[in-house]
């Protein structure tokens, strides 16, 4: 019987890559599971936990996530070079990465700015509002203020723009980490070759 050929799969797409944060998370699970193989983790309490120890860590300690990181971009750059997508194919639906806990807050809009402003307000006004009813209020509301008052919250957010970008251009030159603390312990070493530290793929891009 004639061979049909194998058809393409539909997720032949290659994975994501990861950060070196991403890393540390999936490292303190696997470690977290030796050592309490039955319990249930609590994901939103355990992510909480990660974020605060990777704070503590000292860049050295950091550095074999990097590594991890940077060894997996080169994976995924490599294999996006050979991937064809599918026709018809939409792009989008990317996968959600773990952002570092120790990136720049990014800056607000004018508008954020008035409502953070105004939410207060409406609600103690509307204290039976839903949250969508809050937001198309806020809306009304901005779209009804003065030039004069609309400029006051333009000029905060240019501010706000000023200082994300200082600190991301800050936050870029350093190797992600946090201020050196005391170590609260953490996940068993492994040995890695690899001297590239810096780089952890990861764009910041929403």
């Amino acid at each position: 019987m004639a061979n049909r050929g194998k058809m393409p799969r539909k997720d032949a797409k290659p994975r994501g890559r990861m950060t070196a944060y991403a890393f540390f998370v999936q490292t303190c699970r696997e470690e977290h599971k030796k050592q309490h193989p039955d319990e249930n983790v609590v994901f939103a309490e355990f992510s909480k936990k990660c974020a605060e120890r990777w704070k503590t860590m000292l860049d050295k300690e950091k550095k074999r996530f990097h590594e991890m990181a940077e060894k997996d971009k080169k994976r995924y750059d490599t294999e996006m070079q050979d991937y064809v997508p599918p026709v018809g194919e939409k792009r989008g639906k990317k996968r959600k990465q773990i952002k570092d806990p120790n990136a720049p807050k990014r800056s607000l809009s004018a508008f954020f700015w008035f409502c953070n402003d105004e939410r207060g307000k409406v609600k103690a006004a509307n204290p039976e509002m839903t949250v969508g009813e809050i937001a198309k209020e806020l809306g009304r509301r901005w779209s009804d203020i003065t030039p004069e008052l609309k400029n006051k919250y333009e000029q905060m957010a240019e501010k706000d723009k000023a200082r994300y970008e200082r600190d991301m251009t800050a936050y870029k030159k350093k190797p992600k980490g946090g201020m050196p603390m005391p170590n609260l312990g953490q996940p068993k070493a492994e040995s890695d070759d690899d001297e590239d530290d810096d780089d952890d793929g990861d764009d910041d891009d929403e």
